[in-house]
């Protein structure tokens, strides 16, 4: 139940950021990041180690943020949890098993050795999406309008997000079929 507030409010952040700036300081929505990061720190989501990472990170947000009265410490959230992404899935790809391949686990415990390729591969495609993605959203932060950042980070991220998703079910599916065939 907890890692279903922490998914809502992230997906939800920028959106909440941009409502509240000019309407309420900077300072007082550190309060926001705070819940995420104690949050994230209850539930443990992203890995113990990595949990603590981005929790460490948020904090240090909410902290800056709080200190100097400034958005951009704000806007910077969405930077953390793409690098925190790309960590998990770049980690996966050097320790093993990917990311991708845990996740086709859940349903066919026995990939046959043409499918760990597979999801070594779109691991990798994600690594590529959460660097692209965090690079867009820093930049956003860093010198785009807060309504170019919150429209960028709150609605076209996601929509990328569930385009490769999206994308990735299709060549699924058809190399599914090839394998199924060879």
């Amino acid at each position: 139940m907890r890692w279903a507030l922490v998914l809502a409010l992230t997906a939800a952040y920028p959106l909440l950021v941009f409502v509240s700036l000019g309407h309420i300081e900077p300072r007082y929505m550190a309060l926001l990041l705070l819940v995420l990061g104690l949050l994230r720190m209850a539930t443990g989501t992203g890995g113990q180690v990595q949990a603590r990472w981005i929790v460490a990170a948020a904090l240090l947000l909410a902290a800056l943020t709080a200190l100097l009265n400034q958005s951009l410490p704000l806007k910077l959230y969405p930077v953390l949890v793409n690098l925190a992404m790309l960590t998990l899935f770049s980690v996966s790809l050097v320790r093993g098993p990917s990311v991708v391949e845990r996740l086709a686990r859940l349903t066919d415990p026995h990939l046959p050795p043409q499918a760990i390729v597979y999801t070594r591969r779109v691991t990798q495609i994600w690594c590529g999406f959460f660097l692209v993605n965090g690079g867009v959203a820093l930049a956003t932060a860093l010198w785009a309008s807060e309504r170019i950042w919150a429209l960028y980070n709150g609605l076209f991220a996601y929509g990328l997000m569930g385009l490769l998703m999206g994308g990735e079910w299709l060549v699924r599916r058809r190399v599914r079929a090839r394998m199924a065939t060879s």
